[in-house]
């Protein structure tokens, strides 16, 4: 009996992990709201530059939410939180940093409504 209630609990782990798993690719692959606006601003020559460890970058792309993986989004820094040669050629001192086709720059977490307003994209109502 105790073998029959041991393969009972492994087959409902499994289940529970693929559930998991299947859930997880499919929110990720999903469309976001905000698709059209992020794939605009990369579009219009809009660059955020972050790292992976930074708070304020994290907060940046939630503010994306789903859409998050379509921002022209480089990483700056290493695992050992050095800052990579992309960056540091194009002289980034702080994160997040946005920077536009007209070479301007706008540091820290920028509100949606600004960046739409300096590239003329357009938010979703």
């Amino acid at each position: 009996m105790k073998k029959k209630n041991d393969f009972t609990f492994w087959v409902v782990i499994a289940l529970v992990l693929f559930g998991l798993i299947g859930w997880a690719v499919y929110s990720n692959n999903s469309p976001g709201k905000l698709d059209q606006f992020a794939q605009c601003l990369k579009d219009k020559g809009a660059t955020f530059y972050g790292a992976f460890w930074c708070p304020h970058c994290q907060n940046q792309k939630q503010l994306f939410g789903n859409s998050a993986k379509l921002l022209p989004y480089v990483e700056c820094s290493t695992p050992s939180r050095q800052q990579l040669a992309i960056c540091d050629e194009a002289q980034i001192k702080s994160y997040p940093t946005w920077r536009f086709a007209d070479k301007t720059e706008l540091t820290g977490e920028v509100p949606l409504s600004q960046l739409a307003e300096k590239t003329s994209c357009a938010l979703p109502t």
